[in-house]
């Protein structure tokens, strides 16, 4: 007993001394593989400005397993970097470019960086050299540039969002390489032309969102070859033409259907009424013209109805929807005379537009079963 007492106060002396000299380092030992912590200061090297200190824990010699935006997975490698500012807080955000030496976390399957607004530079070459990245989200930040007309070769990807750079020219042909693609999120960037027909390739899609771009020309008839597709946003390009008839192959399944700040013309088709699931129908600010179809009164779930600013005229169509949460009819040719009951008797509706709708109905005659944020 006392031997082993003895071996233990030894052992404790010699911790006590190293850790009272500042080399007591097991408990915050890297356990990372070197690779990974390289990679990731090299990264981190790459930004001039970090206000919030959202990296001041990336430091040598610790564990970047434990650090901020860090995931781990098996034999302590790194698989997900996620940085993200708040977008109404510019100490959050982070200055600089991200650096290609990103490239020596081999086994990344994600990387997510959002909101960080000042990042400049091109579309990152990196991601071709990380063989596992599949989950892409690099959104509102200052890339510009062209897109690489070889991003085919990424078609491992599952999710690719640029969401809110300044990326300009045209999707790259070889975009249709991208065949195990769920989700595409191209909105709010500086892109032109057509949508390419090999977009028709990628039958995986269950989120397509073009908006906020310079495209133009028809929209594409090859929706039928989109089978898995729930939601499609077009909204604010340079779109001309008709609804394409195969959008109606997407019901029931499309949630969101969103085609407005287009120049769209034509009746709007009875397909819609198809949508069983639709929540959200926008086709605002087209020149879509005439009568709606009777049978909109089959869309039951739509909580979000957006037709402003058309040519559309009387009689509009009763719906029997359970509850409305945003209706916008204003500045087409209705002259609906008094709010709809379908309306009126909704328990959650928060904004009613019908600005120019031939309303003659007190709004003091109208007590809503709860109070609305806007109305118009």
């Amino acid at each position: 007993m006392n031997q082993r007492y003895a071996l233990f106060s030894a052992l404790v002396s010699i911790l006590l001394f190293a850790y009272r000299n500042g080399r007591y380092v097991s408990v915050s030992a890297a356990t990372c593989h070197p690779d990974d912590e390289s990679g990731l200061l090299g990264f981190k090297s790459g930004f001039t400005e970090d206000p919030s200190g959202m990296l001041s824990d990336w430091k040598p010699g610790t564990d970047c397993c434990q650090w901020s935006g860090i995931n781990c997975r098996e034999n302590n490698r790194v698989t997900t970097v996620s940085l993200t500012g708040q977008s109404d807080n510019p100490k959050s955000y982070l200055s600089g470019m991200f650096s290609p030496l990103l490239s020596k976390v081999q086994n990344l399957d994600g990387i997510y960086f959002q909101n960080l607004r000042n990042i400049t530079g091109a579309f990152p070459r990196f991601v071709f050299d990380l063989p596992k990245l599949t989950f892409v989200y690099i959104e509102h930040n200052k890339l510009s540039g062209p897109l690489p007309t070889d991003i085919g070769r990424l078609s491992r990807f599952g999710a690719l969002s640029l969401v809110g750079n300044r990326f300009f020219g045209p999707i790259p042909s070889s975009i249709s390489q991208l065949t195990q693609l769920g989700q595409l999120r191209l909105s709010d960037n500086l892109l032109s032309g057509p949508i390419p027909d090999g977009l028709r390739q990628l039958k995986e899609l269950t989120y397509l969102d073009l908006s906020g771009n310079r495209l133009s020309g028809e929209i594409p008839n090859f929706f039928n070859s989109l089978p898995n597709l729930l939601f499609l946003v077009l909204s604010r390009n340079k779109f001309t033409g008709g609804i394409p008839t195969s959008i109606a192959s997407l019901a029931p399944k499309l949630v969101n259907l969103e085609l407005a700040n287009n120049q769209l013309s034509g009746k709007i088709p009875e397909f819609i009424s198809n949508f069983k699931s639709l929540d959200t129908l926008d086709l605002s600010s087209n020149g879509f013209s005439g009568v709606l179809p009777k049978s909109f009164k089959n869309l039951t779930k739509i909580f979000n109805l957006n037709l402003a600013r058309n040519n559309l005229v009387d009689p509009f169509p009763a719906l029997a929807v359970k509850g409305i949460e945003s209706l916008d009819l204003s500045y087409n040719k209705f002259k609906l005379g008094k709010i709809p009951k379908w309306v009126t008797s909704s328990p959650i509706i928060y904004s009613l537009k019908l600005a120019g709708c031939g309303i003659k109905m007190r709004l003091d005659d109208w007590k809503p079963s709860e109070t609305i944020s806007t109305i118009s």
